[in-house]
This record gives C-alpha cells, sequence and structure tokens, in this order.
C-alpha cells in the first residue's frame, strides 16, 4: 500500500529537481524567505531563477545546506552573488575547508565534479534548531552518506528533511567507504535515528516528498544488509553512479574521453585499488561502460557515449 503523504505546510515549496540537482526545499514566513540545498553549478541558471519566482520581489534571507556535495551546494555561489546579503549555513567539520576552498577535501576533485566556490556564514549544529518558515527545526548529524551530513526534523508537523540518508528507495552512495573508511554502521545509525523521530512526511535530496517511512527505512536497511554482505557491490554500483552523474553533465562525448574522465578521477582509481584490482584499470573502466549500456542507462554510437 502507497501512503500518500500529508500536505506539506503552506510556508514550504519543494523545488522537484532532476538527477544532477537535489531538491530546494523553499521556505517563507517570518524571519524572512530560506532556501534548503541549491543544486549543481551547471544548473544554477535555473536555481536562481526558479527563487526568484518563489520569492516574488523579496530578498532570499537564509541558504542552509544538509551536506556539501556538489549537488547539493553547487549553485551556493549564484545564489550569493544575486543576493549579497545571503547568510549562509553548512554542517560543521568543513567550514574552515570552504573557507580556504580546498577542493580535494570538500570532495570535488575526487569525484570528477565542480563546485564554484562560495562563502560560508555558520554552521548548522547538531543539538541545535534553526528558524525556517517560522518553524523551528531541529539539527541531527546524520553520517554515513556523507560524514558531515544533518538531517532537519520539525517535530510538530513531523517533517523531515534528509537529504541524501533516506530516499523512497534507497540512500546515497556511501562516499566514506570509497575512501576506505568503514561507513556502512553508521548508515544504519542514521536510519534508526530517522525511525526514532517519527517522521509522518520526508522530503528527500532527490525524488518526490513521501509519507510509508516505514517502506523506506525498510528498503533502505535491505539495501545496506546486501552491501554489508558484499562491500563490492557498493564500490560497483558507487563507480556507476559516478560516470552516470558525470555523462548527465556532459550527455554526450567521445567515449575515449570519458576513459580518461574516469583514468583521471581519484575516486575511481581508490575503488579499483580496493575491489577490482584483479583486472587492470582500463579493463575495469570499459566494463563499467559496458555495465551502463546494458542496463539502458548509456547508448553507444560511432564512438560517442550517450546518456539514456
Amino acid at each position: 500500500m502507497t501512503l500518500t503523504p500529508p500536505a506539506l505546510p503552506p510556508e514550504i515549496t519543494v523545488l522537484e529537481r532532476g538527477w544532477l540537482s537535489a531538491n530546494n526545499i523553499f521556505f517563507d514566513g517570518p524571519g524572512g524567505a530560506a532556501l534548503v540545498d541549491s543544486g549543481y553549478c551547471s544548473h544554477a541558471a535555473q536555481t536562481v531563477a526558479l527563487v526568484e519566482a518563489s520569492l516574488q520581489g523579496r530578498p532570499l534571507a537564509l541558504l542552509a545546506n544538509t551536506h556539501l556535495h556538489s549537488d547539493h551546494c553547487g549553485g551556493n555561489a549564484a545564489l550569493q552573488q544575486r543576493w549579497p546579503q545571503l547568510r549562509t549555513l553548512i554542517p560543521p567539520g568543513q567550514l574552515q575547508q570552504v573557507r580556504q576552498w580546498d577542493p580535494v577535501a570538500l570532495s570535488y576533485v575526487p569525484t570528477g565534479q565542480e563546485c564554484p566556490p562560495f562563502r560560508a556564514d555558520g554552521v548548522l549544529q547538531p543539538g541545535q534548531t534553526v528558524s525556517l518558515g517560522g518553524r523551528n527545526w531541529g539539527i541531527h548529524a546524520a553520517p554515513g552518506h556523507d560524514p558531515h551530513a544533518v538531517l532537519l526534523f520539525e517535530p510538530r508537523a513531523r517533517l523531515l528533511i534528509a537529504g541524501d540518508a533516506l530516499w523512497e528507495n534507497g540512500f546515497g552512495v556511501v562516499f566514506p567507504e570509497i575512501e576506505g573508511d568503514g561507513a556502512f554502521a553508521e548508515v544504519g545509525a542514521t536510519l534508526d535515528l530517522i525511525e526514532q523521530l517519527a517522521p509522518l512526511t520526508v522530503i528527500p535530496g532527490h525524488g518526490s516528498v513521501f509519507g510509508d517511512v516505514p517502506g523506506a527505512l525498510q528498503r533502505a536497511r535491505s539495501r545496506l544488509a546486501g552491501f554489508e554482505a558484499d562491500p563490492r557491490k557498493h564500490g560497483r554500483y558507487a563507480a556507476k553512479v559516478l560516470l552516470k552523474y558525470k555523462l548527465l553533465e556532459w550527455q554526450s562525448l567521445p567515449l575515449a574521453q570519458a576513459l580518461a574522465w574516469l583514468h583521471a578521477t581519484p575516486y575511481f582509481g581508490a575503488l579499483h585499488q580496493r575491489y577490482f584490482a584483479q583486472s587492470g584499470v582500463r579493463e575495469w573502466a570499459a566494463a563499467l561502460v559496458d555495465e551502463l549500456v546494458a542496463s539502458g542507462a548509456a547508448r553507444l554510437e560511432d564512438g560517442q557515449l550517450i546518456n539514456a
């Protein structure tokens, strides 16, 4: 049975985006307009236009990020340029990396993705609250997918902004695992936290708002159990996600250039070394492309790799 989520309060508008960009959550009400997460940089002009339409001539006062992967904060710089007085809050743990702008520590170089430098004015400290749309949202640490990620929970309406900790059918790639830092246990602990919070409605980082939280948690735990039983399965999934994500940005390019990008991207090298070193890196990269094509996620035509 599919549970229809309760209607969102009128001060909240979810701008559901395509897979290059995370969803943007817009808040109106006392304290000024606010936005949670800003999408990928190649969609920044669209993000600004969507926010401008929601604001109807008013300024954007606050921007908050659930975590600092490029699809969640790639529009920060454009929003700050459009509204120079915009206050920006990020999860704790990476404030100095943002202020010194370290694209390696912030994951943009390792993933082969882009993120224009932006300003951070403060942090979303777990255990505290942040005011969005006239409601106080509790801030909760949500390590696993990203070690610094946070959840935002509004207890009166039992609303959860989950980022990539929980989707309707899973959760995001567990990036610490790529680096050799075990984090499957942290994913499980974050799922347990969500169960304890008992939200009625989840606003995920990707996909539609949903209300069947028990079902989503069951599916996420099943997926996690599969990864824990066979970490290579997660490694292959992570590699294909990174390649597909980049293909969404490119749309089409010569296969030789795609393979060169794979060879130059540190996380692919790390995944190969950690899980698939028994085959050569070139053979492994070619096999990943073949798997994307076989699954219907890409096409090969006249030497061009094309998003499908």
